[in-house]
Formats: structure tokens, C-alpha cells, sequence
């Protein structure tokens, strides 16, 4: 397995493992309508928009035999009083990829990334129900707020955590 930056030709490919996992990992929390919406199409055009932005940072997970497994996304979010923040805004695998070390791999690259950009807090927004989100408590953020959204009609509410201690997570 390979983590590495993404690239415009990547969008396609993580368009797929976006709107796949989404259907997977969201299933019975979000509702059915909305995910069957999901458009690999529409989704591979957003990420032809993100991926070359300034603004943010692309990393896929490509197997052996080439093939985007995961990715995950970051940008900076505001100056603080204690430094410069960043979001972890997206970091999704593909079900059967879960539990080898691929998504920490993932995260450690987006972190590795966001301090060496000045960062010394990252955030990161999950919905409260998603099985998933023990991961980043895992990997050492703690739980700052927790709010409600909006998505597909259904309000939903997703917890934000925070790292404080960057290279805690980068060592581990």
C-alpha cells in the first residue's frame, strides 16, 4: 500500500471510494434517499475542484495493484490565539480495507501535513452515530462540542474533536 498526494486524474477513482463508503458507513443514519442520490459523476467533479486547490491537501491509499482505496483531505481553518488549526475534512476506506493500518497511515500523512503548515490543533467533524468515529479518539482527539446538522431532511448530530498534541499522533 502506497499513501501519496492526490492528483486531478485521481478524482474518478476517489469519487468512487467517497460515495461508496458513504453508502456503507451512513447506511441507517442518513437517509436512504440521500444516499441513493449520490452521483460518482457529481462527486468526481467536486473533487477535480478540490484536489488542485490551494487551499487544502488530497492523500489517496493505493494498493499494491494500483487502485485508490482511500483518501483523506485537510485545509487550514482559522489563525488562534495559540497558532494556526486545522479540519481533517474527510478521510474514508473502502469497508474490506478497514482494521490493517491504512487509515492511520492516512491520518498520519494529513497531520504530518497540517504541521508542517504551522498547525498545533486539528480538528475533525463526525456524525455521533457513525461506528466509525472512535478512530480519532483512538488516535488521540478528544471530543470538543457536539452539534446538530442537517443532511438529507434528517437532523443528525455530529461531534467535533480536536488533536492538541500533533506529534503524539505522528509518533504512535
Amino acid at each position: 500500500m502506497i499513501i501519496r498526494e492526490a492528483t486531478v486524474d485521481d478524482a474518478q477513482a476517489i469519487a468512487h471510494v467517497h460515495v461508496d463508503s458513504w453508502k456503507t458507513t451512513y447506511a441507517g443514519i442518513v437517509p436512504a434517499s440521500f444516499l441513493q442520490k449520490l452521483s460518482h459523476e457529481k462527486r468526481a467533479d467536486m473533487w477535480k475542484t478540490i484536489i488542485p486547490s490551494e487551499n487544502g491537501y488530497v492523500t489517496v491509499a493505493e494498493s499494491l495493484d494500483g487502485k485508490i482505496i482511500g483518501f483523506a483531505d485537510s485545509r487550514l481553518r482559522e489563525k488562534t490565539a495559540n497558532g494556526q488549526a486545522g479540519d481533517l475534512t474527510s478521510l474514508y476506506l473502502l469497508d474490506v480495507h478497514h482494521g490493517k493500518g491504512i487509515g492511520k497511515a492516512l491520518l498520519q500523512a494529513q497531520l504530518a501535513h497540517l504541521k508542517g503548515a504551522g498547525c498545533t490543533k486539528v480538528y475533525v467533524e463526525v456524525l455521533k452515530d457513525n461506528r466509525t468515529r472512535q478512530f480519532y479518539s483512538y488516535y488521540g482527539a478528544d471530543l470538543h462540542e457536539t452539534k446538530q446538522i442537517e443532511i438529507g431532511g434528517a437532523t443528525l448530530d455530529e461531534e467535533i474533536y480536536v488533536w492538541t498534541d500533533i506529534e503524539k499522533v505522528l509518533a504512535r
